[in-house]
């Protein structure tokens, strides 16, 4: 068997093949010096064994591959050190005998003689259940060294003729399956719960070696917890012994992805209809194996092979071969397999991505984001390459393995108000056809260290456990949408952290171990960082980007004080390095710019006062140069200043004078001055006609 990193074709030089899946070897190696064991990690995959061929099979290559449960390597490896029984124990069904040449035997151990060969235990998840099932564990590891005295000989009863005893205790392995389901809350065990856990305990440090009678090795009786994290058990029986080891079953590798690739390659031919070579042996050529053809298309190649190994990063060799399965269900070719991953990930076949009317509607889009972002012809620029990019799949493309990243990241950085969450929410409108694909984070609401709970949801024990996170629930959801993050130098180093794992690989786990991909979001921070200095105390004062600034001039400055804000200030080097070119500097407004944002906005407050009230909002052409004037004299604040302005020189004066009015539905309001008011605010002449509305 083996399990490694490279290429079984191409192993490295000078080194040992191994032999063993690595967290079986390390496991059956270190049997004379622990006595239990805690797998966590990848426990429900499956594992790639190599097997030899017999002599008399045919073929040039004499070994092959083949996929196996945790329970059947576990077994095939103990089963060589001399073990006679496997033995599983769960809450649900209690003590069952797998396998093994002592099978009934151990079966009779366990339930008595007179028991049915297929009954169901009784459960064992009450307290006097596990107080019985610590006492049988105690058997287990003795390997059942007195039961010749289990029999008690009353006179009423006529003692059973009993079979001949061993000279020797049954050597044995235990497999405490689900063991994250033992205890109702690992963090608040109720009495039964610690006290079956600290027999547990004592038991480890109790338990004594049992020598083989053939080759006198002395191995422990093992009993081997089966849990998704070290965690799901008390730490203290994780931790509270030498005799207890911890064994992590990590994802694989691509090494170990690439063979299941090929021996999936192998399976969809032959499931498919397709012929095998005259040796009896399917196999992949660099250029295609043996012309045949799948589904009016052509054999799967290594290229495909690869192709398929790739897109399953973060994911299991089981996923795979569901995936596989998956892709035969539907029809798919095995060149197909990408799109096979992609159901078996995201729940939905549709990509659109992959679809032309993704790269029409960004050539439809340039001009709606243009007419809505206004003044940023750079940074709108920048965007729309990268959604370019994004839309032929070359984001990351660079890089040897591109995984499952975003298909598009951005950096939003420069003066506030001047469009970046416009930008961002056009973006979505564009790609996905609404503003709603757009979903916002405002990141001051996650400055709390305990605020990345709030995203990913709360640990196990916790509250708001079962609630899950905001963040994963969503993009589970609805996966194709863009995710803003607005502010996002204001959250917590620890929300910031969780973002290295999407920005790289595209997936996040939540408290409760369900994996979201962010494979086909696109994700766009905001900040208006490197705009003002940073003084001794970390506080931001005075600008260093001035308006008026040349942009390239503006662009270096605020792209050196991002990089100096994640490098030395919250010492998060390699978020910006993730970043890279994606950081999209936004510019000041001019006079130009906040004349155009002033009139967009006058027509949008006309046109909900037509849709809502059915009133008419003129502005005679002094009202509207003075109201401009007022609006646009400090264009610091930018788009958003101007709003703000609106509303308070135009909007409330406008509510108070429609408020009374019995019937609005037709009337026309014509603002024909501005004059100042004592308060520094403006007054408004007007003129209201009722039903005069064209």
């Amino acid at each position: 068997m083996t399990e490694t990193g490279t290429s079984p074709a191409s192993p490295a030089a000078g080194r040992r093949e191994r032999v063993l899946p690595a967290f079986a070897e390390e496991l059956v190696g270190t049997l004379s010096v622990h006595s239990q064991y805690v797998l966590h990690g990848s426990i429900r995959d499956v594992h790639l064994v190599r097997h030899d061929k017999n002599p008399d099979e045919g073929g040039a290559e004499r070994q092959y591959d083949a996929h196996h449960t945790l329970t059947e390597v576990l077994w095939n490896a103990l089963w060589q050190e001399g073990y006679e029984a496997l033995i599983r124990f769960d809450i649900a069904d209690g003590f069952t005998v797998v396998t093994g040449p002592a099978t009934q035997e151990v079966r009779e151990l366990l339930h008595g003689r007179d028991a049915p060969r297929t009954a169901r235990p009784q459960r064992a998840d009450t307290p006097v259940h596990l107080a019985e099932a610590e006492r049988t564990l105690r058997s287990i590891v003795t390997g059942w060294k007195q039961q010749g005295q289990r029999a008690k000989k009353t006179p009423e009863v006529r003692p059973r003729p009993e079979p001949p005893q061993r000279q020797h205790p049954y050597r044995v392995v235990l497999l405490i399956d689900y063991a994250a389901r033992i205890p109702t809350d690992v963090t608040r065990l109720s009495d039964p719960e610690r006290d079956f856990f600290l027999n547990c305990l004592k038991l480890a440090e109790d338990a004594r070696p049992i020598p083989d009678p053939d080759s006198g090795r002395r191995l422990f009786n093992p009993v081997i917890w089966l849990a998704d994290g070290e965690r799901d058990l008390p730490t203290w029986l994780v931790a509270g012994s030498e005799r207890v080891r911890t064994i992590g079953i990590p994802l694989p590798d691509l090494g170990s992805r690439r063979r299941m690739a090929q021996l999936l390659a192998a399976e969809h031919i032959a499931k498919s209809g397709g012929s095998e070579d005259t040796d009896g042996q399917i196999r992949l050529d660099k250029k295609q194996l043996g012309g045949e053809q799948l589904d009016g298309g052509r054999a799967p190649d290594e290229h495909d092979v690869d192709t398929f190994a790739r897109a399953t990063a973060g994911l299991t060799l089981r996923a795979m071969r569901e995936s596989a399965r998956m892709a035969l269900d539907r029809g798919l070719s095995f060149a197909e397999m990408r799109d096979a991953v992609r159901i078996y990930q995201l729940g939905v076949k549709d990509n659109p991505w992959q679809a032309d009317y993704v790269r029409e509607q960004i050539r439809k889009g340039e001009a709606y984001i243009r007419s809505r972002v206004k003044g940023q012809e750079k940074a709108v620029g920048k965007t729309l390459d990268i959604l370019k990019r994004a839309a032929l799949g070359l984001s990351g493309a660079q890089a040897s393995h591109p995984g499952s990243r975003p298909r598009g990241v951005l950096f939003f950085a420069g003066p506030t108000g001047t469009g970046k969450t416009e930008l961002a929410k056009s973006v979505a409108t564009v790609l996905f056809g609404t503003e709603d694909a757009c979903l916002r984070f405002d990141m001051s609401e996650f400055s709390a260290p305990h605020s990345v709970d709030r995203l990913l949801g709360a640990p196990p024990g916790y509250v708001g456990y079962e609630a899950g996170g905001e963040l994963t629930t969503a993009v589970r959801n609805d996966p194709f949408r863009v995710v803003l993050f607005d502010e996002i130098d204001k959250a917590d180093k620890g929300v910031l952290d969780k973002f290295l794992q999407v920005l790289e690989d595209g997936r996040l786990t939540d408290g409760q171990g369900v994996t979201t991909y962010f494979s086909e979001c696109v994700l766009i921070f905001t900040s208006n960082l490197g705009v003002r200095k940073r003084t001794g105390e970390g506080r931001r004062e005075g600008r260093v980007a001035e308006p008026g600034m040349p942009y390239h001039q503006l662009e270096e400055i605020i792209l050196t004080n991002v990089k100096e804000h994640f490098v030395e200030e919250i010492g998060r080097p390699e978020l910006m390095n993730r970043l890279g070119g994606n950081v999209v500097v936004f510019d000041y407004i001019d006079a130009k710019v906040a004349a155009e944002i002033f009139n967009s906005q006058v027509g949008n407050i006309q046109r909900v006062l037509r849709e809502e009230q059915g009133v008419h909002l003129r502005l005679s052409d002094d009202a509207h140069q003075a109201l401009s004037a007022y609006c646009t004299a400090d264009v610091d604040n930018g788009g958003r200043g101007i709003g703000m302005l609106l509303e308070t020189h135009l909007i409330n004066p406008l509510a108070r004078a429609l408020f009374d009015q019995e019937e609005l539905t037709g009337t026309v309001v014509t603002v024909t001055g501005v004059r100042p008011a004592g308060d520094g605010t403006v007054a408004l002449d007007l003129r209201v006609v009722r039903g005069g509305g064209r």
